[in-house]
């Protein structure tokens, strides 16, 4: 019997489903062509793009800590996990208590919220005011929701601390460099971050673009990595009297590909958040421009590093091939938006060149890399902000120029002061002994390989 009575009811549920379809795409073909927003719709989907985003950028802490455990030695592996989740924390409590309120200093993430929790700090009202949203009126609506603002922004925090860890691997002490992060994400990354992206005089006065990051996060995390190699010196090691270099083969290839393709993934929500908003047809086909030209620019470089460690090398270099991939990404990051596929596809290309070129430059110059950061987020950082200039006309040759500059100028001053106060007042180097044994036993006690014998060269 009950059988025959869901038979009915759903011959009843489509025989209504049919009626009612020409009244439902009328309505919907009216409400497309309408250009009244209902009440909180923009509210709802500008902070699902903001979660979203935000998990997805998180999710690239995974990424950052595989493709280090990949790229370090057996010996060291415990040590890098332990280093990035322990700067994912410090940044995310770095952040909330001072960072974010210095770098959007029009607004706290903990006050200006209304009944339905939305936020107006700089960084979304000058989004709206760029489309001639006014604040009064975007209140009324709200424009997201006030935790997804905060948790979006603190992911790129995170990040930039993420980049620092790999090229210090292997030879630095665990707390100095986390009390480094910790000023890192409080005070260096929010500072210079309020000069574009919370109205700052970047952004007021040179007209500075970076639509995600390629200088205010990713050559930020570069430039702070390449002061600390410098005063911490190279490996034990690597580089001989004669001016030969060592090679020192990371622990696992399959780890460090797998970290790639998750930074891969997390660069949607990274690029494609950054969009800001999801509340009508144009930002969700814009969002849609963005997702394909971050992929393809990843694609791009991972190619461009295949071909051409081939031509050099006479083999394929797997490692170049996966910092190709992220040196691509990096290069889109500073306008993912403006590009046709195929000139993002180029962009991406020129980052794994640059890869490719600059990693052995590192080495004749006895910088000590250990996972080719510094090619990947300060050399195509730098890239990626000179190729807006190519596909935005907006752009200007002094306002992205300069920018990079001053940029540079302060992260260098102002790691490199920490970076001396650490070494003068707690030392930011293990001992020799400690650093043939591994960090995982001399610092963590905990050995990521026991069963393989962890602990040798």
């Amino acid at each position: 019997m009950s059988k025959r009575y869901l038979q009915v009811g759903m011959a009843a549920s489509a025989a209504l489903l049919a009626l009612s379809a020409p009244a439902l795409a009328q309505d919907a073909t009216e409400a497309m062509a309408s250009s009244e927003v209902p009440e909180y719709s923009v509210f709802v989907f500008n902070t699902t793009l903001f979660l979203i985003g935000g998990f997805l950028v998180m999710w690239m802490a995974a990424g950052f800590s595989m493709l280090e455990a990949g790229l370090v030695r057996s010996k060291n592996v415990s040590m890098q996990c332990t280093k990035n989740i322990g700067l994912f924390s410090i940044a995310a409590v770095a952040y909330y208590l001072i960072g974010y309120n210095l770098m959007y200093p029009l607004g706290s993430w903990s006050i200006g919220t209304d009944e339905t929790g939305g936020y107006l700090g700089a960084f979304a009202l000058a989004a709206l005011e760029a489309v001639g949203v006014s604040a009064d009126a975007a209140d009324d609506i709200g424009y997201a929701s006030t935790g997804s603002d905060f948790f979006f922004q603190l992911m790129f925090c995170a990040t930039t601390a993420s980049i620092v860890s790999g090229t210090l691997a292997e030879r630095i002490k665990l707390w100095p460099f986390l009390i480094f992060v910790l000023i890192l994400t409080a005070l260096i990354y929010p500072i210079q971050a309020s000069w574009k992206w919370g109205g700052g005089f970047l952004d007021s006065q040179f007209g500075f673009l970076d639509f995600a990051g390629s200088t205010v996060v990713h050559s930020v995390g570069g430039w702070a990595a390449l002061t600390g190699a410098i005063i911490l010196g190279a490996r034990k090691g690597k580089f001989g009297a004669g001016g030969e270099i060592h090679p020192m083969p990371g622990s696992s290839m399959p780890l460090a590909t797998l970290g790639t393709f998750i930074l891969w993934l997390g660069w949607f929500g990274f690029n494609g958040g950054s969009q800001l908003a999801l509340g009508s047809v144009g930002d969700a086909a814009d969002v849609s421009r963005i997702f394909s030209n971050t992929n393809t620019a990843a694609a791009g470089g991972a190619i461009a590093a295949l071909i051409l460690t081939q031509i050099l090398y006479k083999k394929v270099d797997l490692t170049m091939v996966l910092n190709g991939a992220l040196a691509g990404l990096v290069s889109i990051t500073a306008e993912p938006l403006t590009p046709g596929l195929g000139a993002a596809t180029l962009i991406g290309a020129v980052g794994g060149v640059i890869v490719v070129i600059t990693v052995p430059l590192l080495d004749k110059l006895k910088i000590d890399d250990v996972v080719g950061a510094i090619p990947v987020h300060l050399f195509a950082g730098i890239w990626g902000t000179l190729a807006v200039l190519l596909t935005n006309s907006d752009a200007t040759l002094v306002g992205q120029v300069v920018p990079i500059i001053i940029v540079g100028a302060f992260v260098v001053v102002t790691s490199a002061v920490v970076w001396f106060i650490l070494k003068a007042t707690m030392g930011i180097r293990v001992s020799e002994e400690d650093e043939m044994l591994g960090l995982d036993k001399a610092e963590i006690g905990v050995e990521a390989y026991p069963e393989f014998g962890a602990g040798k060269a």
